[in-house]
This record gives structure tokens, C-alpha cells and sequence, in this order.
């Protein structure tokens, strides 16, 4: 029994579609309460590609034949404690929270909102476990790479040794989260450990890099997952392929040298369920990305698969970057954990950048209408 929460956002809906076709013979739980749905269209936008209404997305997915859907809050004690109690689950895929940086930062009451719904949600799943003497349970958990900060020294995969005034040891990185959603990541990861150093929870803790892909294997056409592309929800690429849908040209913040990690939707996907297929061990940590890219070599990538796939020729315009962070960083990140659980194959960020371009092109009528949910405002008076 894999219960995977947060079934129907734009990870979770995949991995849960996968885990239904990889794994026939073992009943998969989704959980949602259907908020990012909210929070989207709250911040007055819409997923680019047209997704299915919660009922039928639990109709069609039941229809598999291996799958229940279960709607429901996670701040919730009680809620909680019966989806353990009913289905007892052997492994735990968390996906469930609020994901934006942007979102968390709007105001006083967003950032009390993203922490309570993602710290009491993680919480409640482990006091779940350990009450309900479940504590054999692999959980693997979505972090991100946001909790390192941007350190100018290799990042290691959750732990480093450390020597201080002639005593050594082996600790959690620092966190130096920039955002108050990034700050609810490390406060589920100080969680987690204490979860496993004090209860022996055996913990996966994934850290995902900026997530970029339109469609998987099993999640397109009619069982498509949302794509987001405003300034709370889409990740830097989606906007950049938006840019470029609709003619306008590749705002880079800055000089755009600051190294940042992604990672393919494919793989994304790929290694969370290669995880719910094996138990777990210890706490163990996963940089879950590709590897760094500057932003501004982001951008050319983008430049040059519009003009290879669609004909479309992109300008990259430098605006001042509204963020507060280095100019300049060369990220490097250590990911032989992820390497080893994907058998050291990691897809190309090109090859979800071409799928972004074949999902989106009929699609230009939509982010046309909002375009002034990711469009920088001096950009908005150009055309």
C-alpha cells in the first residue's frame, strides 16, 4: 500500500499515474484537498494546459482499477489519523504543500499560511506513524535544493564533516533558506531527522531542484498535468517558453550568472517512484537535480530550441532583479545519491524544453490572456 499525498499537483499527479502502471499488483492512495487549484486562480491565473475537474480526475484515475482517491486536508489531526489507520501504508510519497517562494512572500498572513500548511501537515503525518505503530513505513518527502542557500563551496547531499577547534563530526548542511517557503522546507527537514534519530523512521528526503516539463509518459493529453506559468507558480523555464510563445523576449533578472539546479519533470517523477519500490534505510538525502545552470544560459537554451522547434526567433533582455540574492554564484551541487538511484542516466533539460514547446504552441491564446501574471511590467506596454 503507497499512499501519495498531494495526487493532484503537478509532481504528484504523474508519480501517481506511474505507481498505478509500474506497480499493478499494489494499491495506491492519492490524497488531495485540491488547493493548489485554489491558489492558482486566488493570484487570478490558470494552468496553460487544461487539466480535469477533481471528480474526473478521481473518476478516471479509479477507473485503473489499482487506485483511490481520497480528498482531504492534512492540518488535519483526524483526517490524518484515519488514512493511516485505514490504509496502513507501507510507503509514504509526501508531495503535499504549498511550493511557491513568490506566494510565501506576498504578505504576513502567506507566509504564516505556507508554513502552518506545510510544517502541520508533515507533522501530523509523523506522529501518525509512530502512534499507530507504523513506523516500519518508508516516508520520502519533496524538500527542495532551496534550503542550501547559495553557499560558495560544493553543497553536499544533506551532510558534510565538519571540524571545529579540534573535534570532528558529521552534520545536517546549514539552512539558509531565502524565502518563507523555503523556510518551512527546512523546518519539515529538522522534523524529519528528529523523526528518524528519535523514533527510527526510515526517511527519503528528496531535495528538488526547479522542476521543468510539460508532460510525461502517463500524464498528457486527456490525463494531462496542470502547467503553471505566472509569477508565483511557474518556474523560471515555463516562463521563459511563455515569453517566447507569445513575442516577447527572455527577462533575465540581472546579469543572470546565478547558478541555479534543475531537474526534467521525467526524472522528477522517475525517482520518486523508484523510490516507493524500495525500502527504506536510515535518513537517507537526494539531490534531485541535473545539475546547476546559469540563468542566463538558460535563457540561450530557450533561445535556440524556439528557433530549432517552433521557428521562432527570442530576444534575451536584461531587467533589474527584484529578488534579493548574489548577482553572480557558481552552484555546485553534489548528486551521487541521485545519480546512483537513476542508474547514473539523468535527461537533458533540452529534451523538456522541446516537450514545453510541442505542449504549449496551440496553447498561445491562453498565456496571451495572462499575460500580465508573469510579464514584467515594463514589458507589459511594448506591443
Amino acid at each position: 500500500m503507497i499512499i501519495v499525498t498531494g495526487a493532484d499537483g503537478y509532481i504528484g499527479w504523474p508519480v501517481l499515474l506511474r505507481l498505478a502502471d509500474r506497480l499493478p499488483d499494489e494499491r495506491i492512495i492519492g490524497v488531495d484537498n485540491f488547493a493548489r487549484r485554489r491558489w492558482v486562480e486566488e493570484i487570478g491565473s490558470v494552468s496553460a494546459v487544461p487539466i480535469m475537474t477533481p471528480s474526473k480526475r478521481r473518476e478516471k484515475v479509479e477507473e485503473l482499477g489499482n487506485v483511490s482517491f481520497v480528498e482531504g486536508d492534512l492540518t488535519s489531526k483526524e483526517f490524518v489519523e484515519m488514512l493511516i489507520k485505514v490504509y496502513q501504508p507501507d510507503a509514504i510519497v509526501h508531495l503535499a504543500a504549498q511550493p511557491s517562494a513568490p506566494y510565501s512572500q506576498i504578505s504576513w498572513e502567506k507566509a504564516v499560511y505556507t508554513q502552518y500548511n506545510n510544517n502541520v501537515s508533515t507533522l501530523n503525518l509523523l506522529w501518525a506513524l509512530k502512534e499507530n505503530d507504523m513506523l516500519n513505513t518508508h516516508f520520502i518527502a519533496a524538500t527542495t535544493t532551496g534550503v542550501y542557500g547559495a553557499p560558495e563551496y560544493p553543497i553536499p547531499e544533506g551532510f558534510y564533516e565538519i571540524e571545529y577547534k579540534g573535534g570532528r563530526d558529521v552534520v545536517p548542511h546549514p539552512h539558509m533558506a531565502g524565502s518563507f517557503y523555503h523556510m518551512s522546507k527546512c523546518n519539515d527537514i529538522n522534523n524529519m531527522y528528529l523523526a528518524y534519530k528519535q523514533w527510527g523512521l526510515n526517511v527519503s528526503d528528496v531535495r528538488v531542484a526547479i522542476v521543468t516539463g510539460a508532460t510525461t509518459e502517463e500524464a498528457k493529453d486527456e490525463l494531462a498535468t496542470r502547467f503553471d506559468f505566472d509569477f508565483y507558480f511557474g518556474v523560471v523555464t515555463h516562463r521563459f517558453c511563455a515569453q517566447t510563445l507569445i513575442g516577447y523576449p527572455l527577462t533575465v533578472y540581472g546579469k543572470g550568472l546565478q547558478g541555479k539546479p534543475f531537474i526534467t519533470l521525467e526524472d522528477c517523477v522517475e525517482s520518486f517512484v523508484r523510490l516507493a519500490e524500495k525500502d527504506g534505510s536510515g535518513y537517507q538525502v537526494y539531490n534531485q537535480t541535473l545539475g546547476a545552470v546559469k540563468i542566463v544560459d538558460l535563457a540561450r537554451m530557450i533561445q535556440e530550441a524556439a528557433m530549432e522547434e517552433i521557428g521562432l526567433e527570442v530576444e534575451i533582455k536584461h531587467v533589474p532583479n527584484p529578488r534579493v540574492e548574489k548577482e553572480e554564484h557558481e552552484m555546485v551541487i553534489e548528486n551521487s545519491n541521485f545519480k546512483k538511484l537513476m542508474n547514473g542516466k539523468i535527461k537533458d533539460l533540452k529534451e523538456a524544453i522541446r516537450d514545453i514547446f510541442a505542449t504549449l504552441e496551440s496553447r498561445k491564446s491562453v498565456i496571451e490572456a495572462y499575460k500580465d501574471r508573469f510579464l514584467p511590467k515594463a514589458l507589459l506596454g511594448e506591443r
